[in-house]
């Protein structure tokens, strides 16, 4: 359990510090250096998310499966993947690992103004556009899509999980980078909020509900939609012929099996009788 514990840790540090320091950078200085706007940076933000977690995939995910989010572990736990007790090791280790990753942020731009936060209404870049229900439904909305992706693409061993539970993320940061800077992941937000403090630590609430709420959601319709018509489907594709014929050729093969079984006991019981035979005649 240590190991995977640490490997949360460090994955959730990770993607705290390459994605929202990638927000911090380009949003404070290629703009200023360059004159680039929103869209251009909103590309930069959104494929660090992306890249840092398809790499964290590929390497932590062999230990611990690379949840970095409590919204994707509780998902895991709903859909019976994990225990409650690895929940709380994993949504810990997660929760310390991206606070460390927005003090180790602090410390190299020397300032906790600006670390990534995730806010609506003045926080946001579209302004009070972003309402509170607006952040709500987007929150959900995005988390929603994101865990579901994750659920499915990591059930059976699959080479290409990362590329599509990396390339997911960066779809929904390019989506809810304009509204609320993008969180699905309460790990994310709490570092940068907590470090922050003021209206972002006040609307820190937002990008924990909301992203948990929509990953149980997640878990529930890949568990009672997704993964059940799969089983359907499996069901539905051996007919009733061909469940006679599996069980005449289960009966031919254990055949075989009771005569071995019974030319075996005549065997050993004949052997016995002959050794006790021997014993009395010396």
């Amino acid at each position: 359990m240590i190991k995977k514990f640490i490997s949360e840790f460090v994955g959730t540090l990770l993607l705290v510090f390459f994605g929202c320091g990638t927000a911090v950078a380009a949003n404070k200085y290629v703009s200023s250096m360059f004159g680039e706007g929103l869209s251009f940076n909103m590309l930069l933000i959104a494929f660090a998310f992306g890249l840092i977690l398809m790499a964290l995939v590929y390497t932590i995910g062999r230990v611990s499966g690379s949840h970095v989010n409590p919204a994707v572990s509780i998902a895991c736990l709903i859909d019976g993947r994990i225990s409650v007790l690895e929940c709380i090791y994993y949504v810990i280790a997660q929760l310390v690992g991206g606070i460390a990753g927005a003090m180790l942020l602090s410390f190299i731009f020397a300032s906790n103004a600006s670390l990534g936060a995730n806010g609506y209404g003045a926080l946001s870049p579209l302004g009070t556009t972003t309402t509170l229900q607006v952040a709500l439904i987007i929150e959900m909305i995005l988390t929603f899509i994101f865990v579901l992706v994750v659920l499915a693409t990591t059930k059976k061993e699959n080479c290409f999980s990362g590329i599509a539970i990396g390339l997911t993320l960066t779809l929904v940061h390019i989506m809810g980078l304009p509204f609320t800077g993008t969180s699905v992941n309460p790990a994310r937000s709490i570092g940068p909020a907590i470090l922050t403090g003021g209206l972002a630590l006040e609307q820190l609430w937002v990008f924990i509900v909301a992203p948990i709420v929509g990953g149980i959601l997640a878990a529930l319709f890949y568990k009672y939609v997704i993964s059940a018509a799969e089983k359907e489907c499996c069901h539905a594709s051996v007919s009733p012929s061909e469940f006679i014929e599996i069980e005449e050729e289960i009966e031919t093969v254990e055949e075989p099996k009771e005569t071995v079984k019974k030319t075996t006991t005549k065997k050993v019981a004949k052997a016995k009788t002959d050794s006790k035979k021997t014993k009395k005649d010396n």
